[in-house]
């Protein structure tokens, strides 16, 4: 049986997000021995404006018609998103809709599905941002209307947990906001610097404009006009291996059902 690795992401227009993308592609890729890896992007927006540039990307129905047309029987497509919210629902529609003339079609979880999931990545962040003193760490994640945006306040509470209540969780679209992270700052003695990074897969448009743009309204600048000295991490989780390697073996822990 033929069969085929369809890694699905939202996408990036920005070449620094993209190649941190593609790193994260080819660690799934190096899991799935034998499966012929595909790319797909979920966001209309970023396809159309990558087509205007020259580098078009297939939709996931794109991408399983050109599969199906070169006769893959097996499917399975991988997404790289961390929450089942609504990018990952339009996914599973739209991978339903094109499962008619595989042998076998499988949409895979989102990266934070479960308790365990959180505590994992939980304790990576932990690890990539050791406590110093006078510093807290303020983690930007994108949020979600759906009820999955939850997986923000449970990572919080697993760091808290995890004795380290020095690491904050806030969202660009969701919740919590980054005037409840300042306000868990303000009740922090000590601290004088923030150490701002992603809470994202890739450094694309929420990280170079919302977390560290020039705006007033910038995560950067509305924490430095806080009286905090901010330093910003410019990659995303993407570039970092233990992240990879945490999608590598969920993805082997499926292929195997």
């Amino acid at each position: 049986m033929k069969r085929a690795l369809l890694i699905a992401s939202f996408g990036t227009t920005v070449p620094q997000a993209a190649r941190e993308l593609a790193a994260l592609e080819t660690a799934l890729a190096a899991a799935a021995p034998g499966w012929t890896a595909a790319r797909a992007y979920t966001s209309g927006m970023v396809r159309r404006i990558l087509a205007r540039q020259g580098q078009p990307v297939d939709s996931v129905a794109e991408a399983l018609a050109r599969l199906k047309a070169a006769g893959a029987e097996e499917v399975f497509v991988q997404p790289t998103h961390f929450l089942s919210g609504i990018e990952y629902d339009k996914l599973r529609a739209e991978a339903a809709a094109a499962a008619e003339g595989f042998a076998r079609l499988r949409v895979g979880r989102p990266l934070l599905d479960s308790t365990e999931a959180v505590r994992q990545l939980a304790d990576i962040l932990a690890g990539l941002h050791p406590a110093r003193q006078g510093q807290a760490v303020v983690l930007m994640g994108h949020g979600t209307t759906a009820g999955a945006n939850l997986v923000y306040p449970a990572m919080q509470a697993v760091l808290d947990l995890a004795g380290r209540p020095d690491i904050r969780v806030g969202t660009v679209e969701g919740w919590p906001t980054l005037a409840e992270v300042c306000g868990q700052l303000a009740v922090r003695p000590g601290v004088g610097r923030v150490k701002l990074a992603p809470l994202m897969l890739a450094a694309g448009d929420h990280v170079l404009n919302d977390m560290a743009g020039d705006g007033s309204d910038s995560w950067k600048n509305v924490l430095a006009a806080e009286g905090y000295q901010v330093e910003c991490v410019l990659h995303g989780l993407a570039a970092e291996q233990a992240v990879r390697q945490m999608y590598a073996d969920r993805l082997r822990e499926e292929l195997v059902d």
